[in-house]
Order: structure tokens, then C-alpha cells, then sequence
């Protein structure tokens, strides 16, 4: 199989995005897979046009996202994308959409058909603090993911997609006291374990890892 992880270049004005050091840093092949790893811009629109460049190029089993999700302690895979683009700042080009549709034609929402709830628990098992989320916000990082799973229903169909949020690096809450973080070591040793997951199982498991909020 062949997997293309892709990952957004620094944006909000941090120096750095370590969701882009640690798939810099994962292995190029896991189990005897292909692991190709791409870097997207931080711009609606223009991330998935890289990703289609690449698409045109490569059949990929499976195309899994990577961003930043500062503030939050854990390694999140994402559950559900919307069709909706809210910036609450905007993105490396300046564009700031406020309550537009992603695609006009496209359904409100897509649930990823990647095994999630697998993932955070193969994660756990690592030791790496792991938990399913169920918003992967309104900015470019959710934009991607709902623009994957569009791309996939009509044009590749046998391709599974997916997004997974990190969270900051140390060297970013410095300047940001009580901010969470995790070392991009760590990063690597979760993402190579979700991706591990995604390469071995097709479904889900029917385990508790929802939220009351």
C-alpha cells in the first residue's frame, strides 16, 4: 500500500509547525508500505491543489493530513469534517472566509473511514497521549480534510482519507505559559503507530470514546 501524509507550513505567526517537523521525521516505508509525505500551504483552496498535483502523479491507498492544533494536550485524529470555512485569522495569503461553503455541491459533513477510535487506542498503547475529536475547527486544517474526502468520492474512490491534529512544540509555549505541548519525538511515535493501524485494519471498533461536549 502507499500512504501520502501531507502537513501545513508554519502559519498564525509561529516560526515553526510541528506537524510539519514530525512528518518530516516519519520513516519512508512502515511494515513494508510507502510512506511519502508532502508539505501544503496554510491557504484555503491552494492545500488541495497541492495535494491534487500529487494525486495525479501517485495512486495512494490512503491520504492522511497532519496539522497544528495548539492548545489542546493530545494527539487528536479527527471524526468528521464540514462543509464550512469560518476563519477566525486569516491564512498565509491573507483570505479570511467567513461562512462559506467548502463546495457548493458537496454534503454538509464527511465522517473519515479511517478506524479512529483504533488509532487513538494504538496510540495510547505507545504511551502517547491520544483522544478522538469530533471538531476539526473551521480553518484550513478542517477545509483539507472535507477537501480529501471530496476528491476521493468522485474521482478515487477505493482512497481513504483522514486528518490528525497535534499539538504545539515546546519551543512554541515558551511565550505561552500554562499553553500544553509534546515533543516532536513523540509526535512521530504516534503518528507511525496511527498510520501502522491504518495500513492493517479496515474497520472500527465499537469502543467509548465519545464526548459529552
Amino acid at each position: 500500500m502507499k500512504v501520502l501524509v501531507t502537513a501545513f507550513d508554519p502559519f498564525g505567526g509561529e516560526k515553526v509547525n510541528p506537524a510539519l517537523q514530525a512528518v518530516q521525521q516519519l520513516p519512508d516505508t512502515i511494515d513494508g508500505h510507502v510512506i511519502d509525505k508532502l508539505e501544503i500551504p496554510t491557504v484555503f483552496n491552494q492545500s488541495i491543489e497541492v495535494v491534487r498535483e500529487k494525486l495525479v502523479q501517485t495512486d495512494y491507498d490512503i491520504v492522511l493530513a497532519i496539522g497544528q492544533a495548539g492548545g489542546r494536550f493530545e494527539i487528536t485524529p479527527e471524526r468528521v469534517a464540514i462543509n464550512v470555512d469560518d476563519a477566525r485569522i486569516p491564512d498565509n495569503e491573507g483570505q479570511q472566509p467567513i461562512d462559506q461553503y467548502i463546495q457548493q455541491d458537496g454534503p454538509p459533513a464527511y465522517f473519515t473511514q479511517l478506524p479512529v477510535k483504533r488509532m487513538v487506542e494504538a496510540m495510547q498503547a505507545e504511551g502517547v497521549p491520544a483522544s478522538l475529536s469530533n471538531t476539526a475547527g473551521t480553518f484550513v486544517c478542517n477545509h483539507i480534510m472535507y477537501q480529501l474526502a471530496y476528491e476521493a468520492e468522485r474521482h478515487y474512490p477505493k482512497m481513504k482519507t483522514g486528518f490528525i491534529h497535534v499539538p504545539f512544540a515546546p519551543s512554541q509555549v515558551i511565550d505561552k505559559p500554562g499553553k500544553p505541548s509534546m515533543s516532536i519525538e513523540m509526535m512521530v511515535k504516534g503518528l507511525t503507530a496511527a498510520i501502522r493501524v491504518c495500513l492493517t485494519y479496515d474497520t472500527d471498533v465499537a469502543t467509548v470514546h465519545g464526548a459529552t461536549h
